[in-house]
């Protein structure tokens, strides 16, 4: 089982326009309501790709019912932790024909000690049957964000395969914890550890201090720009497809997901950069997050180039030769 934490989930009020007139009332929207936050997502795209998941997080108040409901629609599997605020929601503006997006969010809930400890005791429960443990996305609160590192000293404990997509003043000591996979947007990994990363040395040089923490496997995205990732201690230079990008909210927690599937499947580790990139790639395209089909995946992963740096691997020929 693949158990998917998300710690602030989000309540999406999307609100569809054939376009959007400034300054005027807009009226007549289509709107949809959909479970969002980047773990919810994660899970959305493993769905599309035929994966199962399993997923956990706080939720409360009217919001969070239909927070809940909304995943029943999608048929995905949960369980909630019940929190006496509010869930996060947001209003997602969107006008088809000009093919922009805005987005605006409510404040983030505050989570009790007690709250806090009942979603302790649930992944100390739940992690025993699960191969895979994902935590993606922020803590809603300073004291929720201790929940982070100790799934992943838990996980490791138990010697479980762990994915974290996070970020937040306390990315160090989750760093430190050292999580089988990490992925990070550039930005928020700048702005989490006050780093400055914008030459190729400055990013390898990072990179390779991550790998020092125990840290197997680390993507390091830039948007539709050249990223970096590095495998033990191999470092990777990936050049995205070219896409006609459109809104490219989750195209991370997409890329994540292709990440899980690469994982799960035993893509070498160049494939499943190309896998993984192709499916935040497409995910842009789209005013829908989360929802790339493998089939539009797979034929997109041979425009995405993969170019080793520093440390060549050594490939060695071991199949049967006949003389």
């Amino acid at each position: 089982m693949i158990l998917i934490i998300t710690l602030n989930p989000l309540l999406e009020r999307r609100f569809y326009y054939s376009q959007i007139y400034e300054g005027k009332v807009n009226r007549n929207g289509k709107v949809v309501y959909q479970a969002g936050g980047k773990g919810i997502n994660v899970s959305r795209q493993l769905k599309y790709f035929g994966i199962d998941s399993y997923n956990l997080f706080f939720s409360g108040g009217t919001d969070g019912k239909i927070f809940r409901d909304s995943l029943k629609h999608e048929n995905m599997q949960f369980t909630s932790v019940h929190i006496e605020e509010e869930t996060r929601q947001a209003a997602v503006i969107i006008s088809q024909n000009d093919k922009k997006v805005n987005s605006y969010f409510s404040e983030n809930p505050e989570i009790s000690e007690k709250e806090i400890e009942e979603m302790k005791s649930r992944i100390e429960k739940m992690i025993v049957n699960c191969e895979i443990i994902v935590i993606s996305g922020s803590a809603p609160s300073k004291l929720a964000e201790e929940i982070v590192p100790f799934t992943i000293n838990l996980a490791n404990e138990l010697d479980k395969t762990s994915v974290c997509d996070y970020y937040g003043s306390n990315l160090n000591e989750v760093m430190n914890s050292s999580p089988t996979i990490l992925h990070n947007n550039l930005e928020e990994t700048e702005n989490s550890l006050k780093l400055i990363l914008k030459t190729e040395n400055e990013i390898t040089d990072f990179l390779n201090s991550v790998y020092h923490r125990g840290i197997k496997r680390t993507f390091l995205t830039n948007g539709e720009n050249i990223f970096y990732a590095q495998n033990f201690d191999y470092l990777y230079k990936i050049y995205p497809p070219e896409v006609k990008s459109i809104d490219s909210t989750g195209s991370g927690d997409a890329f994540v997901a292709g990440i899980i599937y690469a994982w799960k499947n035993g893509l070498i580790f160049e494939d499943s950069l190309k896998f993984a990139s192709a499916c935040g790639a497409l995910n842009a395209e789209s005013f829908e997050v989360c929802k790339v089909s493998l089939q539009n995946v797979f034929s997109l992963v041979d425009k995405v180039k993969v170019e080793p740096i520093g440390k060549k691997m050594k490939l060695i020929d071991d199949s049967p030769h006949q003389e």
